[in-house]
């Protein structure tokens, strides 16, 4: 009894030895490897090919995924992870594409770029407004007139479709302009980053989008007078739509390929520029991380 007794005692302390050990060498490997969880990338917009193509090819360890009307360029920048959406044009193009980038790859922030009209005469061809508001232009509600009494668009009502769940054309808290806010983090690399870029100045302003092309000088300057736009483009003031209601930081960053206010011609060679700066935002951006 007492030798089976004794030998039960040694075969329970080599148990516990042996469990001991196994569980110092797992706490050893859980220390010195802890699981990390995967960095949210930065994700930057762009309308098309020209706004997005040089961007993409900046990108290492590129996989390309498509996803309807829209392809996602998915790598690496800096060894950071990095997504270039070309979102194709237009406010509901935007929309859609950043709904669904937004879902299926949780970026941590939004640089919504690309080329766009002037509205500043101040500002030339060359030169990039970072949108430290965006606002959409295209969403009025016009005064009744009768037959025949034709139509203003100077007295048209800046109508907020985010203003109520009700009807938008009736409420009265829905007859003002929305803007949206430009991340101040963003913003302040976007600043840090002003000097390496050569081909014009770099100067905080207001973007305006909407599914418009305005050539009328009376109605540039009416939207530069009232809404305080420097530039106008189709997609920024979506993507800031649906970034505000998924609480992610977004930055709307233009620069001007014409200004019919100044006589400013089409260049295209400003997409380029601009996607050059872009990535030296994004990268002081991923220094502050």
């Amino acid at each position: 009894m007492t030798k089976l007794f004794t030998q039960a005692i040694i075969l329970f302390s080599i148990i516990i030895i042996h469990l001991h050990v196994n569980a110092s060498t797992m706490k050893s490997v859980i220390t010195e490897s802890p699981m990390s969880s995967p960095k949210q990338p930065i994700l930057i917009e762009a309308p098309m090919p020209i706004e997005a193509e040089y961007l993409a090819s900046k990108l290492k360890n590129i996989q390309i995924e498509h996803s309807g009307y829209f392809t996602f360029y998915i790598g690496t920048l800096n060894n950071y992870p990095v997504i270039v959406a070309q979102t194709g044009k237009g406010l509901e193009n935007t929309a859609a594409a950043t709904a669904i980038a937004i879902e299926k790859y949780r970026p941590i922030a939004i640089v919504n770029q690309g080329t766009s009209g002037g509205h500043d005469p101040s500002l030339a061809v060359g030169d990039i407004v970072l949108g430290e508001r965006t606002v959409n232009i295209g969403n009025f509600k016009t005064p009744h007139k009768k037959k025949n009494e034709g139509s203003a668009p100077l007295s048209w009502i800046p109508m907020d479709i985010m203003a109520s769940k009700g009807s938008a054309g009736e409420s009265s808290d829905a007859e003002k302009i929305r803007f949206y806010e430009g991340s101040p983090m963003l913003l302040t690399s976007a600043m840090a980053v002003k000097n390496l870029y050569t081909r014009g100045k770099v100067v905080k302003g207001t973007i305006g989008s909407a599914n418009f092309w305005n050539n009328e000088i009376d109605r540039i300057s009416w939207f530069h007078q009232y809404f305080g736009t420097s530039v106008e483009e189709m997609e920024g003031a979506a993507a800031a739509m649906i970034a505000n209601e998924y609480n992610i930081p977004m930055l709307g960053i233009r620069v001007l390929s014409n200004n019919l206010t100044n006589d400013g011609k089409y260049d295209p060679s400003t997409a380029k520029d601009c996607q050059l700066y872009v990535l030296e935002v994004v990268k002081h951006y991923i220094k502050t991380l």
